[in-house]
C-alpha cells in the first residue's frame, strides 16, 4: 500500500506565489515519475508538471516559466513552486506517483487527496 500526502495550497492574490509538497509513504521499491495535476469543476484532471527519477521535467504550456517542479528521491517527495499566479491557475491540485512496489517492472499509479489552490483577481 502506498499513500501520497500533500501539503500547501490555499488562497493567494494574482501575481503571488505558493508552494505545494507531496510525500510518498508505504511499500515503495522505487518511484518512476512524480507529477502534479489540476482539476476544475466539470473538467478532467490535467497535467501541470511532471518529473522523472533522473530529474527530467515537462510542463503544461500554460505554466512554463512560472512553475518549477522538483523532487527529493531520498525522501520520496515532490514539490511544486508556483509564482506569478493567475486566476486561471485555480483548481484542486493532485499529486501523482508511478511506483514500483517490488523487483517486478510493473508500475502502479497513486494519487494524493488533492489540495485547493485559489488565486483571486
Amino acid at each position: 500500500q502506498v499513500q501520497l500526502v500533500e501539503s500547501g495550497g490555499g488562497l493567494v492574490e494574482a501575481g503571488g506565489s505558493l508552494g505545494l509538497s507531496c510525500r510518498a509513504f508505504g511499500s515503495i521499491f522505487s518511484i518512476h515519475d512524480m507529477g502534479w495535476y489540476r482539476q476544475t469543476p466539470g473538467n478532467q484532471r490535467d497535467l501541470v508538471a511532471i518529473i522523472t527519477s533522473d530529474g527530467s521535467t515537462n510542463y503544461a504550456d500554460s505554466v512554463k516559466g512560472r512553475f518549477t517542479i522538483s523532487r527529493d528521491n531520498a525522501k520520496n517527495t515532490v514539490s511544486l513552486q508556483m509564482s506569478s499566479l493567475k486566476p486561471e491557475d485555480t483548481g484542486v491540485y493532485y499529486c501523482n506517483a508511478r511506483v514500483r512496489i517490488n523487483y517486478r517492472p510493473n508500475l502502479y499509479s497513486y494519487w494524493g487527496q488533492g489540495t485547493q489552490v485559489t488565486v483571486s483577481s
